[in-house]
């Protein structure tokens, strides 16, 4: 089971990291706090002060069609967001 999914970069997620060192990722559903601040630290070799969950439920949607009414939903997602401590940050975007 692999914890981060991959990181959350947007205009908002960005300005969070440079103004308050708090970084955004997309993470397995089924994983909790504790394994979330494990992986980040063991991937990007930093040390994580807290971690904040948010768990967002499928969207469903209706369509109709010629054939009929189509429902669909999408899948569900969690999202960590991790606070690093003073002086450590992560670099998405250096390829290592």
């Amino acid at each position: 089971m692999s914890v981060l999914i991959k990181p959350i970069i947007t205009e908002k997620a960005t300005a969070d990291s440079e103004l308050h060192n708090r970084y955004g990722f997309m993470v397995n559903h089924s994983a909790n706090k504790l394994q979330i601040k494990d992986a980040v630290e063991a991937t990007y070799g930093v040390s994580v002060e807290k971690v904040r969950t948010m768990n967002y439920g499928p969207k469903r949607s209706t369509r109709y069609t010629k054939t009929g009414i189509q429902h669909g939903k999408t899948n569900k997602v969690k999202k960590a967001i991790v606070q690093v401590a003073e002086g450590d940050i992560i670099d998405f975007y250096n390829n290592i």
